[in-house]
Formats: C-alpha cells, sequence, structure tokens
C-alpha cells in the first residue's frame, strides 16, 4: 500500500487543505473508493495515527480517502465554510481525474463523521452508495442539540444556521427523501454518550420503512472501539459494491 499525505487548494473553502489517502500499490484500477471521516476534535490524519485501516484495506482494490473536516459537520456551513461541498463534490472530482475509479464509491465516518458519513451520501445519492456510521452524532433538528453543549452556541449557529429542521442537513428528512437509494449501516457502543442518538435516529428509519443495519456493541466513545468496527464497515461497503 501507499500512503500519501495530499496537499491541494480548495476553490469550495477558499483556501489550502489536506486528505491522506491509502492507495493500492500493486494492483491496476479502477479502483473502489471509501470516504473516511474524522470526528469534531481530529483532522485527516486520525484514522491511520490511531487505526489499523492501512493493514485491514491491504490487498483490496481501494482507495481510502480521510479528508480534514476540521469542525465543519462536512456540512455548507451557515455562515462560514461549504465542506459539503468541499467533501461531496470537488474532492471527489478530484480523485477521480488522478486516479481509476469506478463510478459509485462507498463513505464511513465516526462521531461528527458519522453523521457527516451519512449527509453526504444523502445529499449525492448518485455517487456513495454505501454508508456506515460509527457512533454518529445523528442530530434530530428542532428537538434540542444531541450533542456536548461545551461549545458555545454561536458555532453551534454559525455550522447549522437557527432553522435547520427539514433543510439539506436533518438527516431524518434526508432518509424519508431519499428512501432506500442508500445501504446503511448504523453501530454505537453501548456506553456511548451518543447511544440514544443513535437508538433514535434508527427508530426513524424502522418507522419509514427503510431498510438498514443496526447494531450495538460493548464499548464507548473511543479508538479501541471504532479500530475494531470499521472492519464491519470495510466488509459491509464490500458486500454493498462487490469488491
Amino acid at each position: 500500500m501507499a500512503l500519501l499525505d495530499l496537499r491541494y487548494y480548495s476553490h469550495a473553502l477558499g483556501m489550502q487543505t489536506a486528505a491522506t489517502v491509502i492507495l493500492p500499490q500493486d494492483s491496476p484500477g479502477p479502483y473502489q473508493v471509501m470516504f473516511l471521516l474524522h470526528g469534531r476534535s481530529d483532522d485527516h490524519t486520525i484514522w491511520t495515527r490511531r487505526t489499523s485501516i492501512e493493514r485491514y484495506v491491504d490487498g483490496l482494490p481501494l482507495i481510502v480517502v480521510m479528508p480534514n473536516g476540521h469542525r465543519g459537520f462536512y456540512v455548507d456551513m451557515d455562515n462560514g465554510y461549504s465542506y459539503g461541498k468541499a467533501v461531496g463534490e470537488e474532492l471527489p472530482a478530484l480523485i477521480r481525474n488522478w486516479f481509476s475509479t469506478v463510478d459509485v464509491w462507498s463513505i464511513t465516518g465516526l462521531s461528527m463523521g458519522g453523521y457527516g458519513a451519512l449527509r453526504t451520501a444523502f445529499n449525492y445519492p448518485d455517487l456513495f452508495k454505501s454508508a456506515v456510521s460509527h457512533s454518529g452524532a445523528l442530530i434530530k433538528f428542532g428537538e434540542g442539540i444531541a450533542l456536548d453543549r461545551s461549545q458555545e452556541d454561536l458555532e453551534w449557529y454559525r455550522t447549522f444556521g437557527t432553522a435547520p429542521h427539514g433543510g439539506p442537513n436533518d438527516l431524518f428528512q434526508l432518509a424519508e427523501t431519499h428512501k432506500d437509494q442508500i445501504k446503511i449501516r448504523i453501530d454505537c457502543g453501548t456506553e456511548d454518550f451518543l447511544l440514544e442518538e443513535n437508538r433514535r435516529y434508527t427508530a426513524h428509519l424502522n418507522e419509514i420503512g427503510y431498510e438498514h443495519e443496526y447494531e450495538e456493541f460493548p464499548g464507548s466513545h473511543e479508538w479501541g472501539y471504532w479500530d475494531t468496527h470499521v472492519q464491519e464497515a470495510i466488509a459491509f461497503h464490500r458486500k454493498n459494491l462487490n469488491f
């Protein structure tokens, strides 16, 4: 495997940004692609630093792309940067220009990135056909903020605006709009502070008849849990996309 430190200019963000890319070294393309999203307190380097992701994908015809989403929840912020476009449109176009890839991809993320994985797949359903959320911040807008409120309200409103319910960042509405277009898997630790948010979201999927996988495992919001269960995400994508 080759490990690339990708530095490039993002027109969507209006600044230089970065991504870490794992690339098959000895097999020819076209390659499958999995975007792998980090959480709110980390950056694009964290998956390779804290998990064995490079070892888990060794031998697969798979490019793993880990973009830097900063603290932007992978959305086009109401008063800020367009992370949704940067990750959902701009970076995929660059990856297609630089590498030989298949037409449909997968996406995985943890915590903020779990939200981002579902949000990105729902907003770009022609590209991302298989999505996995680990310990996701699966927010239900309009019924309080399902996150740690230690951050100032200003950051929340700058990201999502004052009325996000029903818009392009509302996972509950997006599931109804794009029912069964995306293969979805969700998991969460039984000691995770986001467990109830994950249970509530999968209950909504059940209520609207959206077929998906949901599992709970022992564990909390930590890297030992994600290192273990990202392997199941890879298996889920391989089943859905046949690689």
